[in-house]
């Protein structure tokens, strides 16, 4: 078999599962015109059109279910074999692109990327961080990372890194300010100067609380509002007011008496971060050191905790 013809089986078995050229071609890492061109050299060479092609929809002939239910085997098979090989290999090499969110990338780049890149410099490490949650594979990451809670229910999952909240705090300046006093409720933050966060599009975020089944959301007032996480923690430690951020990249500045926390029973824990990604398909070494490593790195985490 002819490396041409290889390439146009794995462009029918991807089409057909995401329906779509455009998203086969991110999944194969190849443009949508490469893609079309495989599979339409593939129905030339045997004759028969594999897919109905419109402006808007692409499905199956009859033609190609029974195509795609002979070669979708084969092709895990031959998958499988390529996982079996590149286990035995010593060091994975490549780039990882990971899609994440800002603070999530802070953590990795903390806890895990020096350690991975340290094991395995054959690899390159892509982080993206974006506000918004994104589709992973028609945008060509090899994984995602976000709250457990927001992972697509069709992705393989693997949680890792402590448990996830967010923290209201101030810096000790702020709260000699003439007639402040610490916050009891949220609804006590209208007197108080806050740090306002603006979302990738444009919206201002509302604070969340909840406590015992109550939850509040308010749109606080404030003198500064910024769009980056880091950003608005530098300005709480000036003293420019109180910051809703999360607890991770708060908690050396609270131990070490830079920031005070506030509504502590207000903001309990969100759950823990999750790396995830599509399970239909091979799934790279590098990825698979990637999650062997965090989860690695955990479970020391626990036991000196212990």
């Amino acid at each position: 078999m002819k490396r041409t013809e290889l390439s146009g089986l794995q462009a029918v078995v991807a089409v057909a599962s995401c329906n779509n050229f455009r998203a086969a071609a991110a999944e194969l890492g190849l443009s949508a015109s490469a893609v079309s061109h495989a599979v339409s050299a593939l129905e030339e060479r045997m004759g028969v059109r594999l897919f109905h092609r419109t402006t808007r929809s692409v499905a199956l002939s009859e033609a190609g279910r029974e195509f795609l239910g002979r070669v979708a085997p084969a092709l895990r098979e031959i998958e499988g074999a390529i996982d079996a090989t590149s286990a035995m290999s010593p060091r994975p090499a490549g780039t990882l692109r990971i899609n994440t969110s800002e603070a999530a990338a802070h953590q990795l780049l903390a806890l895990y990327v020096p350690e991975y890149l340290k094991r395995y410099p054959d690899m390159q490490v892509d982080l993206v961080t974006e506000g918004r949650l994104v589709d992973i594979v028609a945008d060509g990451f090899d994984a995602g990372v976000r709250l457990a809670d927001s992972v697509p229910q069709d992705m393989v999952a693997a949680l890792f890194g402590p448990e996830q909240g967010f923290v209201v705090v101030g810096a000790p300046g702020y709260f000699k300010g003439k007639g402040r006093t610490m916050p009891l409720t949220p609804h006590d933050l209208q007197s108080h100067r806050c740090i306002r966060n603006r979302l990738a599009s444009g919206a201002i975020w509302r604070w969340e609380f909840s406590k015992q089944g109550e939850a509040i959301s308010l749109d606080v007032a404030g003198p500064v509002t910024l769009d980056n996480s880091q950003l608005r923690l530098e300005a709480a430690l000036a003293g420019v007011g109180l910051v809703y951020t999360n607890e991770w990249s708060a908690s050396k500045h609270i131990k070490a008496g830079r920031l005070v926390r506030v509504l502590q029973d207000w903001t309990p824990s969100i759950g823990r971060l999750s790396l995830y990604y599509p399970g239909h398909r091979h799934v790279p070494a590098g990825l698979r050191a990637f999650v062997e490593l965090l989860r690695e790195v955990d479970a020391k985490a626990a036991k000196t905790s212990a």
